[in-house]
């Protein structure tokens, strides 16, 4: 009896919290304070009620908010944006939204509506987004959107739509300025679907029509419309049908039109030149075109239609050449990305303005051309190579004020730019400059705004190489080399310059007069060098910097006399990753740290290497008292010495126990430098690197990862980096479980710390990643380990689009809780979180 009463009331208890509303008991993230919340996936039935009313930006995505009632959202007055992807919703009724009169985006993507009452989005009167992907809608007919008059973009991408009519309360949409119907079901489109835009016009219009499988277009339909843009990508089954449904477009007016395909959903084997012969009863400026088969070899009477288009691109086509364009061609502007040219095309356009050339890695060589009007040219990941550069003779032109040959092969200077004095714009990155130290190369160009010479291999031994810069306002020449790894003074003429990057110049000095001449410069960044010592009397004539970056150099301090040359504009001082020496005799350059806190870039981040007693402690827990010999030191230390070979045994078994003893005491109330420490096996780095680093690193919001490859330090044993650079410095613990893993005893190492770790520290972070089904025998090896997978929630590594998206979204809520909140970049987190949402 007594267990059948135990079990009875354990039952009742589980019942009880499982009807327990998550939203009581599973908090939304907060992502700012009072303005962004993220309630992604925690099973919630409706809407929270414990998020402040003053919230912008809701993210309610992937819950079960099957049913919108009425005024749901009244408690959020001052939603901007508003998130429900994907919340199995199935009804919506009248009112639901009202009183969000601030709502300027909403996002319904990925739910079966079933239900839409005519009043659903009432309320909404500052509506200008709406996304509705994926929702079952059949028809814009029965979509209750005439209304919102505010509405400037709609998305009904990825639904169940037939008929291309579009419904009369179209004419009440005035701000209407891009409509997607991309990949619905629409074959033919008639002249009556268009009646509205006939009888008003939506002259802002942007329509895309991509992956719907068009079959005919009513010839005429189109007439005397006028639209932005209108885009058609792999919609026809064969040229035939193309060539058919373009003739229907007879009599369109538009600003810009886009043909093609997509480059994982081709359609068409072949194209003919034909097709395009219907774009001559057509009225268009710009002119796309992208992604091909089988384009002709031929370009004979291919663009013969396309005279009178001021820009023309052309996009992953298999062209060979560009010969034969009919003569009275007018484009100002011309692209060519990725087209697979095998010689470099020799044009004569006089008309044009423009020209990117970019991507075309099929050939070596440049050839000049005759472009008279020329004042914009990109030419670069091209691979070319320049035998002598660069003149008005190579381009043709005189006219020239943007020049981008960055990310190419050989570039031999030859000529200091004859004839191209109105260059503005000039780029040289990643490219292998050859003779551009032998003479003043730059001596014409006395209107450059903007010049990169970064990755170049240059040596700067000509102390005259840039004469001649008087209007340069931005030098970027990052990654090359001086001579004798000193700056000497070569910037005398840039009176006018504000941003200059030395960074990764391997420098080792710098010459007291080096920038003398600069009294403009506001952001200089001398990083990445070899500088031993921060001396700041070469800076002391910058009266108007406000950055300077000298991280990952090698200084150990800097003379009290010399801080004083620090330009009093200067708002920001870099100097973390650098050898600093917390020793006495640097005490006045130790406590000056302490004193300017405000104006140096993480200050907390400024590590001790010297001595080894203080290495890798910060700079600022450097203690002045530390400096007055206590007498009793010495004769305590005696005592210690006895105590030491005594306990060193003791010592020695329980070392690593020790450790984290230790480093719970010290770090346990201190800021961690990582959000999270990574244990994994070194057979499963790649996925790693590519997938976890990338988006945790490179995503928004960014997530520091401290990981062995990168982060241990050099010539400290593997076990005391595991711990003093990984669990000490880390907010979680993230454990890639796979194959590899069990079978690697320094993993099952590691975890067996993250274990004691976790206990000592009293923190609950550690997060299991199941990278690969495992092997139920082979898991039963590690029987702590099977036994914590089956009682605790890890997350599953999905390679699908759907199962990426939902292991994203979990793993950055999983590291956001807990993570403290830096009001630096509020409104940028702000924005980007609007921007990365509304793209979902």
């Amino acid at each position: 009896m007594p267990h059948t009463r135990l079990a009875a009331a354990l039952i009742l208890a589980m019942a009880f919290l499982f009807c327990l509303r998550s939203e009581s008991w599973d908090p939304c993230v907060q992502v700012v304070p009072n303005i962004s919340y993220q309630c992604m996936e925690l099973n919630l039935y409706r809407i929270p009620d414990n998020i402040p009313t003053s919230t912008k930006i809701l993210d309610l995505s992937f819950n079960h908010l099957n049913h919108l009632n009425s005024h749901s959202f009244s408690n959020f007055p001052e939603l901007q944006m508003l998130d429900l992807s994907r919340c199995e919703i199935q009804m919506i009724e009248d009112d639901a939204y009202q009183g969000l009169n601030h709502l300027s985006t909403l996002i319904l993507t990925g739910n079966p509506i079933q239900s839409l009452a005519l009043g659903a989005f009432s309320g909404l009167s500052s509506l200008q987004k709406l996304v509705a992907v994926e929702t079952n809608l059949a028809s814009l007919e029965d979509f209750p959107i005439g209304h919102l008059k505010t509405l400037r973009e709609l998305n009904v991408a990825h639904n169940l739509i037939h008929s291309f009519k579009f419904p009369e309360y179209f004419s009440n949409l005035p701000n209407l300025e891009h409509l997607d119907l991309s990949n619905n079901k629409i074959q033919n489109i008639y002249h009556e679907d268009l009646k509205v835009l006939h009888q008003m016009p939506l002259l802002n219009l942007s329509l895309d029509l991509s992956l719907n499988p068009l079959d005919f277009i009513e010839p005429g339909t189109f007439k005397e419309i006028k639209l932005n843009e209108l885009t058609l990508r792999s919609n026809f089954n064969s040229t035939h049908v193309m060539k058919i449904c373009i003739q229907g477009l007879a009599g369109l007016k538009i600003n810009r039109l886009v043909l093609g395909e997509f480059k994982n959903e081709r359609i068409l084997e072949s194209f003919d030149r034909s097709v395009l012969e219907g774009l001559c009863n057509l009225t268009f400026e710009q002119f796309r075109i992208a992604y091909f088969s089988e384009f002709p070899k031929d370009d004979t009477g291919l663009f013969n239609c396309l005279v009178n288009v001021s820009v023309i691109s052309l996009l992953s086509l298999d062209l060979d050449s560009l010969e034969a364009l009919p003569k009275d061609c007018r484009w100002q502007h011309l692209e060519l990305t990725n087209c697979n040219f095998k010689q470099f095309p020799t044009l004569k356009l006089n008309s044009l303005k423009k020209f990117v050339f970019i991507d075309n890695k099929h050939m070596s060589t440049f050839t000049k051309f005759e472009l008279p009007n020329l004042q914009f040219l990109d030419l670069k990941r091209n691979h070319l190579s320049f035998k002598g550069c660069c003149s008005h003779t190579d381009f043709g032109t005189s006219k020239l004020k943007h020049l981008d040959l960055s990310f190419n092969d050989v570039i031999t200077m030859s000529s200091n730019f004859l004839g191209l004095e109105q260059l503005e714009h000039l780029d040289f990155q990643h490219s292998n400059l050859k003779q551009a130290n032998d003479f003043s190369v730059f001596l014409s160009l006395r209107n450059l705004r903007y010049l990169d010479i970064s990755y170049t291999n240059t040596q700067v031994v000509f102390h005259g190489i840039f004469v001649g810069l008087v209007s340069l306002q931005t030098l970027k020449m990052a990654g090359n080399s001086f001579q004798n790894n000193l700056l000497p003074d070569i910037f005398t003429e840039m009176t006018n310059l504000t941003i200059l990057d030395l960074s990764k110049c391997q420098l080792e000095r710098v010459s007291q007069m080096a920038f003398h001449s600069l009294p403009k410069l506001q952001v200089l960044n001398m990083s990445h060098n070899k500088l031993l010592s921060l001396d700041t009397l070469p800076y002391k004539p910058l009266h108007s910097l406000q950055i300077l970056d000298c991280s990952f150099n090698r200084i150990m301090e800097s003379k009290e006399q010399e801080l004083q040359h620090l330009p009093r504009s200067l708002a920001l001082l870099n100097l973390t990753q650098n050898d600093f020496a917390c020793v006495c005799e640097h005490q006045s350059f130790l406590q000056w740290v302490k004193d300017q806190r405000q104006l140096l870039v993480g200050a907390e981040q400024m590590m001790c290497t010297q001595p080894l007693d203080m290495q890798d402690m910060p700079v600022l827990s450097f203690r002045n008292a530390t400096c007055q010999m206590n007498k009793m030191i010495i004769s305590v230390s005696v005592l210690t010495i006895l105590l030491v070979s005594v306990a060193g045994a003791l010592v020695y078994k329980f070392y690593f126990h020790l450790m984290l003893l230790a480093g719970c005491k010290k770090y346990g109330r201190g800021e961690s430098t990582y959000d999270a420490f990574v244990i994994y096996s070194s057979q499963d780095e790649d996925w790693v690197r590519n997938e976890l680093v990338k988006n945790l690193e490179e995503g928004v919001p960014p997530f520091q990862l401290c990981l062995h490859y990168r982060d241990f330090i050099p010539g400290v044993a593997i076990a005391a980096n595991i711990i003093q650079e990984g669990f000490h410095k880390s907010r979680k613990v993230i454990v890639v479980v796979s194959q590899h893993f069990i079978q690697s005893r320094w993993c099952i190492f590691e975890y067996e710390i993250a274990q004691t770790w976790q206990f000592l520290s009293s923190r609950a972070g550690i997060i299991f990643i199941v990278l690969q089904k495992l092997e139920k025998s082979l898991l039963r090896q590690q029987v702590e380990l099977y036994r914590l997978l089956n009682r605790n929630t890890y997350l599953e590594w999905e390679d699908s689009v759907l199962g990426r998206h939902i292991f994203w979204r979990r793993l950055r809520k999983a590291l956001l809780d807990g993570k403290p909140w830096r009001p630096e970049g509020t409104a940028d987190a702000d924005s980007r979180q609007q921007e990365a949402t509304a793209s979902t």
